[in-house]
């Protein structure tokens, strides 16, 4: 490994070090609160189910009318009420029962159900062919959420199913982080927007769209600053107009040491570069810094120079705007935005655990010659439940992400037999 370069490890607990939680709490309803974070511990504040209520179809009876029942010495029982979800019963007497509905309340009196398919009617009556044992087919009131018990901790972002629990203890609305405010840009003379005629040398521009695309699929607010000249002043006129009113300002390209590589330069005369290159392929040259705030841009003055209409100040945040310089091949960008800058995001959201859970595979292929960096090779389940190798590992390839279903953790100089397991980070747990 090359000298002064990052362990990732070491690197990615540098980088959640600098990630201090946002302010700014917002009450959202909860019908749209999923992919938000919880700025608050949420409690219920009733028991879950609020009452003794029915699991199955069937019939609500005392457990000692049909103590010894079974199929050959059925019970007959008197069907004294019907009850259907969302209906309160009369209390039972001994000897009835009461025909009942999924989710209906148990009535006073009852201490079992038994299912209609262990029973048969007959008038209004019902033969009853098995033993019910107390408690037999009901939800006890409070077995799934006691009161003023903490359902959903502060730093929880939200899934479907959260939201759904939340609503399920009647909370209309959520305490939620504001959403982070990101902003990006992407330097390369050679880059062209899709669309445009492609002059010679030129390519199209894949990261903006991919990285932007993360960026709004976590949840933020994107601010996209689009393609910025091969120069220093205006790399460093971005990072100031960037800086203003965004907590994160995440670029792609020009982090190398090339003379036609800015960023870096640009990041020190307007704030701090605190990390710089790490030990990982694909993804090197990959920078966290600071930008000082200073209040409106120079385009921005410029702009209401010529106009002659006064702009307002956008409404600074205070202090310095983070930054993650991502490298400018496609795969390497992609793959240390989700290494580095999605746990970045999330923690500055307030969530604590931001670490996917890597899956122990077998490889269904050889790596006899591992770099001396950790790798994230692009790989995907194969019919026989093992894992295979897109062909070309390059970091321009950005086919392999499309073909691929996650990376393969690969230790610094870790050869790899067919056989052998391997930590899988699939995208699944990349990409939400």
């Amino acid at each position: 490994m090359k000298p002064g370069l990052l362990p990732f490890d070491d690197a990615l607990a540098a980088l959640l070090a600098q990630a201090e939680t946002i302010s700014g709490v917002e009450r959202i309803d909860t019908l749209h609160a999923a992919g938000r974070v919880l700025a608050e511990d949420i409690r219920s504040a009733l028991d879950v189910p609020p009452m003794d209520n029915t699991q199955m179809d069937g019939y609500a009876l005392r457990s000692a009318d049909v103590a010894g029942a079974g199929p050959e010495r059925p019970v007959r029982l008197r069907v004294a009420q019907r009850i259907p979800a969302g209906h309160v019963g009369e209390p039972l007497a001994a000897g009835a029962a009461a025909r009942i509905f999924t989710g209906a309340m148990i009535p006073e009196g009852a201490d079992a159900v038994v299912m209609q398919e262990d029973t048969r009617a007959e008038g209004d009556e019902v033969l009853v062919m098995h033993a019910a044992q107390p408690g037999e087919w009901v939800r006890r009131a409070g077995e799934d959420i006691r009161a003023d018990s903490v359902i959903l901790p502060a730093g929880t972002r939200l899934t479907p199913q959260a939201v759904g629990l939340a609503a399920s203890v009647g909370l209309a609305q959520l305490p939620v982080r504001r959403r982070i405010r990101a902003a990006c840009f992407f330097t390369g003379d050679e880059l062209a927007r899709p669309g445009e005629p492609l002059a010679p040398g030129a390519i199209y521009d894949s990261n903006r769209y991919v990285l932007v695309s993360l960026l709004r699929g976590l949840g933020c607010e994107v601010s996209d600053l689009g393609n910025v000249p091969d120069s220093l002043d205006a790399t460093r006129e971005a990072l100031r107009s960037a800086a203003v009113d965004n907590d994160l300002i995440v670029t792609s390209g020009g982090m190398s040491v090339g003379e036609e590589d800015h960023v870096r330069a640009a990041l020190q005369a307007e704030g701090e570069l605190t990390m710089w290159q790490i030990a990982i392929k694909p993804g090197k040259p990959l920078a966290h810094g600071r930008v000082r705030r200073g209040g409106m841009s120079a385009a921005a003055l410029a702009a209401s120079a010529l106009s002659g209409i006064p702009m307002a100040v956008p409404a600074a945040l205070p202090g310095e705007a983070q930054f993650v310089g991502l490298p400018g091949n496609p795969v390497s960008a992609f793959v240390t935005f989700l290494l580095f800058v999605r746990p970045f995001l999330l923690r500055l959201s307030g969530v604590q655990d931001v670490m996917p859970q890597a899956m122990p595979m077998a490889a269904d292929f050889d790596w006899p010659k591992p770099d001396r960096r950790r790798e994230f090779l692009r790989a995907r389940i194969a019919d026989s439940g093992r894992l295979e190798l897109f062909r070309n590992q390059g970091s321009a390839v950005l086919t392999s992400t499309v073909w691929a279903d996650g990376l393969v953790d690969n230790p610094p100089g870790h050869a790899i037999r067919r056989g052998d397991m391997v930590r899988f980070l699939p995208f699944a747990a990349l990409l939400g």
